[in-house]
């Protein structure tokens, strides 16, 4: 785990601030939720780190059933971000997006085949009010 709390303190959005409220509904245009920089943040930490372990890959759950405004959640956004990170680092890791095209209830089905769905359920944090598991079922990433 890494400490990435500056990125708290440089985007103003529901997700790094109390005091905004997590959207319920989808809205149009970028919701508050959305927090810039951050999968280019997280995918350029993971390169990072994949260098120094040496490992071709880096998988990442972003998905384009996540996009309802979030730019950073396209497959055109990590097509692109992947050769500028390559070059950076000078060296070919790929970003794998398997539940790209998948809903929540596809990724979570995915998970469960592999035998990892008490892993995503523990583990991750999909929900934007920061419950667990299943959520609250009350914010817009909960009913994707």
């Amino acid at each position: 785990v890494m400490d990435v709390t500056l990125l708290n303190e440089l985007a103003i959005s529901s997700l790094t601030r109390d005091n905004i409220p997590v959207p319920t509904e989808c809205s149009d245009g970028v919701p508050n939720a959305f927090v810039p920089g951050r999968n280019i943040l997280f995918l350029t930490l993971a390169a990072i780190y994949a260098y120094q372990i040496g490992a071709e890959s880096i998988i990442t759950g972003v998905c384009a059933t996540d996009f309802s405004g979030y730019p950073d959640c396209r497959d055109e956004f990590v097509k692109a971000l992947h050769p500028a990170v390559n070059l950076g680092i000078a060296r070919d890791i790929r970003f794998d997006t398997p539940p790209m095209w998948l809903d929540k209830a596809e990724t979570w089905a995915l998970a469960d085949y592999y035998g990892a769905l008490e892993t995503v359920r523990n583990e991750t944090l999909t929900c934007y009010n920061a419950v667990q598991g299943d959520g609250r079922g009350e914010c817009h990433a909960c009913h994707l």
